[in-house]
């Protein structure tokens, strides 16, 4: 049995609900089952438990994020027994959604009052799709009439949804899906997103690399639409044509492992297919053994951040205090790229063996040796 769990998210009034219908239209039609989990904070406001009803909004975000945990393990307990292949659940927003409507210190001891952690929190969804509020860039169908627990303006509705995409910034598979198409063509790519991620038909990634100048890191530290995360990254032993990996990523001392598989699909690495499984501590392990000796393992901080509804990953490495490495994943080949003008790029350097990931392992490799 295969188990997905992906967040729809987004600000208000952003096409959740029409997003749903499509969702289970087109996915149920390729074969999978899908499962919905309502949004939790609509079930509370409407059933009378609301910031405004509960003492604090600390008292209330209290049960909001114990009641979701609650449903998303019951509906992947519900999701163990059935019959069937492929299950898809669709969660109406996801647990980091909630750090939108607290400040940081609110956050923490919600965080503390389920016992987990953030990395552990955030990153047990496989994706994260988030659709931008109508109020930004389609301000004339933003509305409030059709959602009872909705309220906000237009300009705090921009605003949440700000502070939506801040807080799901570091997952590992973020996407944001924006209004610079019609409602339906923003749909339609959201469905591509969807199927891309679970690799129906082979799971073609376009990505583009590029060399900057060495970050100012600590414009990154205190830029609220960014994450640092920390990845140390094996290479494993693998067929000719194919490249597999192994990966723990987190921060505080919290880590999720996963591996990798990627096949190239023309010179230039452009294209693959890529796919890609979280693992258990244990089998993360087990693969460890499997490394290839011939690399070593690298270890880099990765700066996740979002700008103008785009998803960039900042790698910056200990060997290296002039440059640093910039990715973005584009869901079409000619897509245009608006980057950070805090940034100072260099040159495109998708393709050019010397940056690769394994290329860099190989070369930490002969410097050890070397020393």
């Amino acid at each position: 049995m295969e188990i997905t769990k992906i967040v729809i998210t987004g600000g208000p009034c952003a096409g959740k609900t029409t997003a749903m219908s499509w969702i289970q239209h087109h996915f149920s039609r390729m074969g999978y089952t899908v499962l919905f989990i309502p949004e939790t904070a609509t079930e509370l406001i409407t059933g009378g438990v609301a910031p405004w009803t509960c003492g604090t909004n600390l008292d209330y975000q209290k049960c909001q994020v114990r009641l979701q945990l609650v449903k998303e393990e019951l509906f992947e307990q519900a999701a163990r027994t059935m019959i069937a292949d492929k299950i898809l659940i669709v969660c109406d927003r996801g647990f980091m959604d909630n750090k939108a409507y607290m400040n940081d210190e609110e956050f923490a001891e919600a965080v503390a009052s389920v016992g987990g952690n953030v990395v552990d929190l955030r990153d047990s969804y496989d994706a994260v799709f988030h659709l931008v509020t109508a109020a930004k860039g389609a301000v004339e169908f933003y509305t409030t009439e059709n959602n009872a627990a909705r309220y906000e303006s237009v300009e705090e509705a921009c605003a949440m949804d700000d502070k939506l995409i801040a807080a799901w910034t570091g997952h590992p598979h973020l996407r944001v899906i924006d209004n610079s198409t019609s409602f339906d063509e923003k749909l339609k790519k959201l469905m591509n997103e969807i199927i891309s991620f679970l690799g129906i038909d082979n799971p073609i990634e376009t990505e583009k690399k590029f060399l900057i100048a060495y970050p100012d890191l600590e414009w990154l530290d205190r830029n609220p639409y960014c994450h640092k995360i920390d990845i140390v990254q094996t290479y494993l032993n693998s067929p000719p044509g194919e490249e597999r990996r192994i990966r723990q990523r987190g921060e505080d001392g919290h880590y999720m492992c996963y591996v990798t598989t990627k096949i190239p699909m023309d010179e230039t690495g452009l294209k693959r297919i890529e796919t890609e499984h979280r693992i258990s501590e244990n089998e993360y392990n087990r693969l460890l053994k499997t490394a290839d000796e011939s690399k070593a393992p690298v270890h880099k901080t990765r700066y996740c951040l979002t700008f103008e509804q785009q998803y960039f990953e900042i790698d910056v490495y200990p060997f290296w205090n002039d440059r640093a490495i910039l990715e973005i994943e584009l869901s079409q080949d000619d897509q245009k790229i608006i980057f950070p003008p805090e940034l100072h790029i260099y040159r495109e350097i998708t393709g050019e063996k010397e940056y690769k990931s394994t290329a860099l392992a190989e070369m930490i490799k002969k410097k050890q040796k070397a020393a």
